[in-house]
């Protein structure tokens, strides 16, 4: 054999080694490295987490770290993956919420963006809240935005899917990151609980009761300082199962969602059998409240409705937080991302600008 050819032999297995070694570089880069997947990491280390009061509860009040009583009035925005998508997740819009008077601002986080954009890629999109929040004084109300029965895990639409495991994994992550976090004031554990005339099963009180106490203990083995909220049946609206059987913890509050269309009018005797008598025991929280101007009656909403559930609540020392501080999603606060307010919207700032009585 020739030297030529001896050479030509050598190259020949030289070249695959060195393919078979890049197949097997190439390969272990491709395999899942399952042992590497681990929960998002705490958010305790942050310099910014102490630097507003510490919201508490005290007998049917909310107050801050020198005793005072806090009434809180806000607003809701959209889903922060909606509005990162639509290029408008950034400080400016939490500035204008800040301008029209608001105090705290309730963060409604869809199971469906949730799983999407990943708990890892999530939470960096509440950060960014967390930290914009802090620096302008604003206070956040996380919202596991699913509407329907968890129970038996049945749900209004497809974007409020959901399910007990999901739900725990999910103020398990939360609790863990915003630990020790004052900016984060309230968990709010289910944005509406619903059979929606037994379309979506049934649901006992007590079932429902267990399912919120579970979240709880789960919380505060992570966090013992933000404040569980727990909804009412009936979309968030009734309250009267608690005569009976409020949720065994402490230092948690409840949530009623009041708009108009749920009972007919006069609306202020059902308020207080429905939900308003829970004031004089526990904090409450009207999470939504809402309403769009009629076109041929523009003061109806502002002043039957509006003027009448804002004196309401306020005069029950119920917090309240108008839904929904987007151009989209309805009934809207503001008619563009310009930042021009609705018929609504321009009532809710007046009402947030009000001296408290």
């Amino acid at each position: 054999m020739s030297l030529q050819r001896i050479v030509y032999i050598i190259l020949v297995i030289n070249l695959l080694l060195l393919k078979t070694a890049f197949a097997q570089t190439t390969s272990a880069k491709n395999y899942h490295a399952w042992w590497q997947n681990f929960y998002p990491s705490s958010n305790q280390k942050n310099p910014k987490a102490k630097q507003l009061s510490l919201i508490k509860v005290k007998g049917n009040r909310f107050i801050n770290a020198d005793g005072d009583t806090i009434l809180f009035r806000g607003v809701s925005i959209a889903d922060p993956d909606k509005i990162e998508k639509e290029g408008h997740w950034n400080k400016q819009l939490f500035e204008q919420v800040k301008n029209i008077g608001t105090m705290l601002i309730r963060i409604p986080v869809h199971p469906v963006a949730w799983r999407e954009r990943t708990p890892v890629n999530y939470l960096v999109l509440l950060d960014s809240a967390a930290s914009w929040c802090t620096d302008l004084g604003l206070y956040i109300d996380i919202d596991w935005h699913s509407i329907g029965n968890l129970e038996m895990e049945l749900f209004q639409d497809l974007m409020y899917n959901t399910s007990k495991k999901e739900t725990y994994e999910f103020w398990q992550t939360i609790s863990k990151h915003f630990a020790g976090n004052n900016t984060i004031a309230f968990y709010e554990l289910f944005n509406e609980p619903t059979t929606y005339r037994g379309q979506l099963g049934v649901v006992s009180w007590k079932d429902w009761k267990e399912i919120n106490e579970n979240i709880i203990g789960l919380i505060r083995s992570y966090d013992n300082e933000t404040i569980p909220l727990v909804a009412g049946f009936d979309w968030a609206y009734d309250l009267t199962p608690l005569r009976e059987e409020p949720i065994n913890a402490e230092n948690i509050a409840y949530v009623t969602h009041p708009y108009p269309n749920k009972r007919s009018q006069p609306w202020e005797p059902k308020w207080e059998e429905d939900f308003g008598f829970a004031a004089q025991r526990y904090p409450v929280i009207a999470t939504e409240i809402g309403f769009t101007v009629q076109k041929n009656d523009p003061a109806d909403g502002v002043e039957n409705y509006g003027e009448r559930i804002t004196k309401y609540l306020e005069s029950n020392g119920i917090s309240w937080l108008a839904w929904v501080y987007d151009p989209e999603w309805w009934p809207q606060m503001i008619g563009s991302w310009n930042y021009d307010l609705t018929p609504s919207g321009e009532f809710f700032k007046k009402a947030m600008q009000k001296k408290p009585q």
